[in-house]
């Protein structure tokens, strides 16, 4: 699959099948994140790999959304840590979305299906991430991604919209 066959083909994944994620697979997914561009090149993007079912239900609790972490073979929490920047308080959001982009788009390449599961900016999210995969202080939880071989693939849709799009000015 090329990259923009994984991009537009990319859907959110909730249900899985048994099938474990192997470490190849999982390496493969880490790598691809870890290519991801990164503010001043500070690569402050950090990953805790989860595959522990009592740690992935906790993770499931978080939020009325996290639900699938708990079905999926593993988790993939990523986070920023803020002691690795350059200029405190500016990229690390954006370090680890931008590797979040890429892990999910790898893991349709491979075949595999996720879902990204939000955590950052809800304080009470964030506490209930660090507290269940013990997160140093510096490190911020932006999101959980479950991981998994998918029960099912729903068709993409086409989501172009021209309307979305201004040229040269608003």
């Amino acid at each position: 699959m090329d990259a923009l066959e994984a991009i537009t083909s990319r859907r959110s994944i909730r249900r899985y099948t048994d099938e474990p994620v192997t470490e190849t697979e999982l390496e493969a997914l880490l790598r691809a994140a870890m290519c991801a561009p990164s503010g001043f090149g500070q690569r402050s993007a950090r990953y805790v790999v989860v595959r522990e079912p009592d740690t992935r239900r906790m993770l499931s609790e978080v939020s009325k959304h996290a639900g699938p972490v708990a079905g999926a073979p593993v988790a993939i929490v990523v986070c920023g840590d803020t002691t690795a920047e350059r200029h405190p308080g500016t990229y690390f959001i954006h370090d680890a979305v931008a590797a979040l982009e890429n892990l999910l788009t790898a893991a349709t390449a491979l075949g595999l299906g996720a879902v990204w599961v939000g955590v950052h900016p809800w304080p009470d999210r964030m506490d209930a991430v660090r507290a269940a995969v013990g997160l140093p202080e510096g490190v911020e939880p932006i999101a959980t991604v479950a991981v998994g071989h998918p029960e099912s693939v729903p068709v993409s849709p086409d989501r172009y919209d021209e309307t979305f799009v201004h040229r040269e000015r608003w």
